[in-house]
């Protein structure tokens, strides 16, 4: 009898010591903006398709529900994975992935001159978006192994090589604003490997010089978006209204906005609807909840990039902390380049805002990516109270 009750209390101090061990591996830093803002994605994609109405009123926000829990599917799978398992994917999933992005250039589908989709089942694939995780992981794993330092010329080289490839395909999609993100995301990985200061200084210095050749590379359209950028008035009619608009969008709403679904500039067709809830879903939410609504919004992004960004302090590996500082400079780069678009502080580029914005490869992409960061998270170092 009492052996009885000895095995009975003893098992259920290992089932509850098993729910700690699983509870404490997750990271609430991460886990709350993350649901708080997939939640508030789906409520504003609701309401705009109801505003805009049409044929895709009613499927816009449930396929926004499709995507956002395949993706936490995929969520859980890459968390509860090994992160240390990625590099050795990375290396046979990287070149499908860029072979994906040659695909699209010849059989994707056209949509406004660009070909950056492919239709799979009635949904749109965007392999740019795989390519750009991808790239992350792969250069990550590449500058974590012990023989190889990005100091050295030929490493250095190969590094710029990996991000060049998919940023090219990219730019001839044409895509120039996901392209711009897989090198920034490739450099704050590479400058995260101990790149020497002086190398950082040449490159700048390098970069500084060829900038007016990268300006004359651009397409007309290009331009166009910078000049209005710099001065909207140029054009208010025109090339600047959808920034000027937008800007109006987000001051009109006060303090507590103009409620939900009440927003004039969208209702009123002010705003571009075809892009209103992607690319302008912030102003829309900016005005229809005010300078309180959009503050609790920029609130959850600078929560989820102290998760990011201290997960990767704690990392046990420079893997882990590769990782995520690649994963932390895309969100990073997405959050504040579209709210900063929606009010005249970045030229406009089709940039969505990460789990918020209408889409679904970005949004399934975006949750792989947290999950991957909740891997090295699990695994994290934890410093001893006492030292």
């Amino acid at each position: 009898m009492p052996s009885f009750f000895t095995r009975k209390k003893s098992d259920g101090s290992q089932v509850s010591a098993i729910l700690r061990s699983v509870f404490f591996r997750f990271d609430y830093k991460q886990l709350i903006p993350m649901f708080v803002l997939l939640l508030i994605g789906i409520f504003f994609v609701y309401g705009i398709g109801q505003q805009v109405g049409g044929v895709g009123a009613e499927i816009y926000w449930r396929r926004q529900i499709q995507w956002a829990s395949i993706g936490l599917v995929l969520w859980l799978l890459m968390a509860l994975f090994d992160y240390r398992k990625y590099g050795f994917l990375a290396l046979f999933l990287w070149p499908i992935s860029i072979a994906l992005l040659g695909i699209v250039l010849k059989f994707g589908v056209d949509r406004f001159g660009a070909k950056r989709w492919f239709s799979l089942f009635g949904f749109s694939v965007q392999p740019s978006e795989i390519a750009k995780l991808c790239t992350i992981v792969f250069l990550a794993w590449l500058l974590s192994r012990k023989d190889i330092d990005v100091n050295k010329l030929k490493w250095f080289f190969l590094s710029l090589l990996i991000l060049a490839v998919p940023a090219f395909l990219i730019f001839q999609q044409p895509n120039l604003s996901t392209a711009l993100t897989v090198l920034i995301c490739g450099t704050a990985v590479i400058f995260t490997a101990r790149l020497k200061v002086k190398i950082i200084l040449i490159i700048t210095a390098i970069a500084a010089i060829l900038a007016p050749i990268g300006y004359g590379m651009l397409r007309d359209y290009h331009k166009e978006r910078i000049a209005v950028f710099l001065d909207a008035s140029k054009d208010p009619l025109n090339a600047g209204w959808n920034q000027m608009q937008s800007e109006l969008a987000v001051g009109s709403g006060g303090l507590t906005g103009k409620g939900f679904m009440h927003g004039t500039q969208n209702n009123l067709g002010y705003l571009p609807q075809t892009v209103s809830n992607s690319d302008f879903i912030f102003s829309v939410i900016a005005e229809e909840t005010g300078f309180l609504g959009a503050a609790v919004v920029i609130a959850m992004y600078v929560l989820l990039m102290i998760s990011i960004f201290s997960t990767a302090i704690t990392a046990q590996d420079d893997f882990g902390r590769y990782l995520c500082a690649g994963i932390g400079a895309m969100f990073a780069l997405h959050s504040i380049v579209n709210m900063g678009m929606t009010i005249r502080m970045m030229p406009v580029t089709g940039l969505p805002l990460p789990l918020v914005s209408y889409g679904g490869t970005f949004m399934v992409t975006s949750l792989m990516a947290l999950g991957i960061v909740q891997s090295v998270y699990s695994k994290r170092v934890i410093p001893d109270p006492e030292d």
